[in-house]
């Protein structure tokens, strides 16, 4: 299952840097998740300093 970002996002990007797969850019607010391009290995959630990434 994809991971989304909450609305808890402070856009600091630190999940960005952490995706293996290029899945998170910066969205309208926060950054966003492609889901298609997501697999579900949770670092992005592992490095959140609010735990904004959550299973979808």
């Amino acid at each position: 299952m994809a991971y989304k970002i909450s609305d808890e996002c402070i856009s600091c990007g630190a999940c960005a840097a952490e995706c293996p797969v290029n899945a998170i850019s910066e969205g309208d607010g926060k950054y966003v998740i492609d889901e298609a391009a997501c697999i579900s290995c949770g670092a992005c959630a592992g490095t959140c300093p609010v735990s904004a990434p959550v299973e979808a």
